[in-house]
């Protein structure tokens, strides 16, 4: 069976036992990220792109088949979707080796050969030495990269990954996150991502969506769903954490320039939608919207916005900082990281008055 190359697209909703509402689309040789809290609708989402469950109304469509219609009663058995899964731990047949286990994934092509490309697809994610080890014998890095092979060298209309790095440890995951963003450039399917951990949808998805109680939140590139928040709701589970009150000052066309106060203090914001002077607003900014002082020459990042704070407290974690202050005068708390190089070379210390920048075209009004 020759591998179709096609785009998916999703618009389905549920409203019994598990809710769920979602459109979206993925296209061949995207990798896109379902991002949300656990019990938000995540798994019940892959489960239904795969045909193992069926939403009460809605569609999926593979480039032009339909895989499920409410409308027309479609609903194509996981066989006929021809989907490759990769589950959350693996899912290998204990008793059958490498080879053996991605030989039991390919009864789709001629008997004859399957054992070439149950090899080369343990060439590819680099478990060549391997194949007659049993899972038992190997180690969860290379469990997860026999599982892979299985889900590829079935040359997958949709490749499904259900959180697929969260049962091997941080060097293992790091390692797999470079072979992942290598094998990227082969894959010629949608691939849709299941994680709860933001840093790998930075790292390796080309869009994402955020889900959450059963609610789509955004769809959008990684960077631009974190920079870019729709709402509050959707800034708070990307961990954004410098969410404030202002209020519309001005609005200036030619520079493209929202002007907010905030406390006592007038900042300079992304332009965003027409919003009348006066009118309120929730702005935020992401950490790396922050900036802080070198305090010991003076200079300052270029910046629409300076803000004097009070350092409040620090916390070292690795090789970063994170730094807790407040605006001098007020109640108005702001959270940023630092490299644990530039806290030392600025000597931030708790109770330190300092100045900050706040970088403008980070500064983004919420709906």
């Amino acid at each position: 069976m020759a591998q179709i190359i096609a785009d998916l697209h999703c618009q389905i909703q549920n409203h019994k036992h598990i809710k769920l509402s979602a459109e979206f689309s993925c296209k061949a040789g995207e990798v896109l990220a379902v991002v949300g809290p656990s019990g938000g609708g995540k798994t019940t989402l892959l489960r239904m792109i795969a045909g193992l469950n069926h939403p009460d109304t809605g569609s999926i469509v593979f480039g032009e088949t339909p895989w499920f219609d409410h409308q027309s009663s479609t609903a194509l058995t996981p066989q006929l979707r021809h989907i490759g899964y990769m589950p959350q731990h693996f899912g290998l047949f204990p008793n059958l080796t490498a080879l053996e286990n991605v030989v039991a994934g390919l009864d789709h092509i001629p008997k004859s050969e399957r054992v070439a490309r149950a090899k080369d697809w343990l060439e590819r994610v680099n478990l060549h030495g391997l194949p007659d080890r049993l899972p038992m014998h190997l180690s969860g890095g290379q469990r997860q990269r026999v599982s892979l092979a299985r889900a590829l060298a079935r040359e997958p209309s949709v490749l499904l990954l259900d959180e697929p790095f969260s049962a091997v440890d941080r060097e293992t995951r790091e390692r797999l996150y470079l072979e992942l963003a290598r094998l990227k450039e082969q894959l010629l399917c949608p691939v849709i991502m299941v994680t709860h951990d933001l840093n790998e949808a930075l790292l390796l998805a080309d869009s994402m969506i955020l889900i959450s109680q059963g609610q789509m939140l955004q769809q959008g590139a990684p960077f631009e769903v974190l920079s870019r928040p729709r709402n509050e709701a959707v800034a708070r589970q990307m961990g954004l954490r410098n969410i404030f009150d202002g209020e519309v000052v001005f609005q200036d066309r030619t520079k493209d320039i929202t002007w907010l106060k905030f406390g006592e203090q007038l900042i300079a914001s992304d332009f965003g939608k027409d919003r009348s002077v006066g009118s309120k607003v929730r702005w935020v900014i992401p950490n790396q919207g922050i900036r802080f002082n070198a305090i010991s020459n003076g200079r300052l990042c270029r910046s629409f916005n300076k803000l004097d704070v009070t350092i409040d407290s620090l916390l070292v974690m690795g090789e970063s900082v994170r730094v807790v202050c407040y605006a001098t005068g007020t109640k108005l708390q702001l959270n940023t990281e630092v490299s644990l190089h530039l806290a030392q070379k600025l000597g931030l210390t708790k109770g330190m008055q300092t100045t900050v920048a706040l970088k403008s075209e980070q500064i983004h009004i919420l709906e």
